[in-house]
């Protein structure tokens, strides 16, 4: 229990920088990091949003985060149907951005970050998007990040495709990438890349009750991981690791399939 305690407070002790902060001592930074509804919010998938600014602060990157300020980007809300709502929030979140000047934005959720890129800009809002995914492939391939590999040799794993990362801004080959360069391989599942199925989450499912059918989405996708009989899943999207992690222990499987976020699986690898 103390070693689960200290960790907590050194998670609770991560310097991250805010916007309003920076601003008011004259101060801009290159990245805005969005940290999204999920990384603010949902308790597990906060320990991802820590992992990415452990991450960041590795790099010295100049970077902050809107705090109090962020809202939802109102994808659900459009996904939905209320148009009018998602045009309330975003038009306030693009206030917000274009009052800090704010011209690069990373985002560590594929619903963030496609809502931003291709929603926003008719409504005024032109920002340069970069999924994390991007942006840590490119930071391992530039030599800035330095794996440790051993850890994780003889670990086989899965990686599961987020719809609005994948067939949405075809975003395939970064994520691959940053597991190949951990763990060497990808266990590839029959319905991948273009192909693969959905956590069953996406447009806004998450917050409604199941239709009626025989079996729901995010079990037979969790049926596909299992198939390649592997120790980790490879999630890049809140939403995905919520439904997939449900999954795993609908199948009384927790104690066999780990679900990690990329983000958490170079955080690893680099000690942090």
């Amino acid at each position: 229990m103390k070693s689960h305690i200290d960790n907590m407070n050194k998670d609770t002790k991560i310097e991250i920088p805010v916007m309003a902060d920076l601003a008011a001592r004259g101060e801009q930074v290159d990245y805005l990091y969005w940290v999204g509804c999920a990384g603010a919010f949902d308790l597990r998938y906060q320990k991802v949003a820590r992992s990415f600014a452990k991450i960041l602060n590795h790099l010295s990157v100049s970077y902050a985060v809107l705090g109090t300020e962020e809202s939802c980007t109102g994808d659900a809300a459009k996904r939905a149907g209320n148009e009018m709502l998602f045009q309330m929030q975003a038009m306030q979140n693009i206030e917000i951005l274009n009052g800090y000047g704010v011209k690069k934005i990373i985002c560590t959720c594929p619903h963030c970050y496609n809502t931003l890129k291709n929603e926003y800009p008719d409504l005024g809002g032109h920002y340069e998007l970069i999924n994390y995914t991007e942006f840590l492939d490119q930071q391992i391939k530039e030599g800035h990040l330095k794996l440790d590999k051993n850890p994780f040799v003889n670990q086989s794993i899965t990686y599961h495709d987020p719809c609005y990362l994948g067939r949405g801004n075809k975003i395939y080959d970064a994520p691959r990438n940053i597991v190949k360069a951990v763990y060497g391989e990808v266990k590839e599942m029959k319905r991948c890349k273009s192909s693969a199925l959905c956590c069953g989450a996406g447009g806004a499912q998450m917050f409604k009750d199941a239709e009626k059918g025989e079996k729901e989405v995010f079990i037979e996708r969790t049926e596909d991981v299992l198939e390649q009989k592997v120790d980790k899943l490879a999630t890049a999207c809140p939403f995905c690791m919520t439904m997939l992690t449900d999954g795993i222990k609908f199948k009384n499987k927790e104690t066999d399939v780990e679900n990690l976020d990329l983000a958490e699986i170079v955080a690893q690898a680099l000690n942090l």
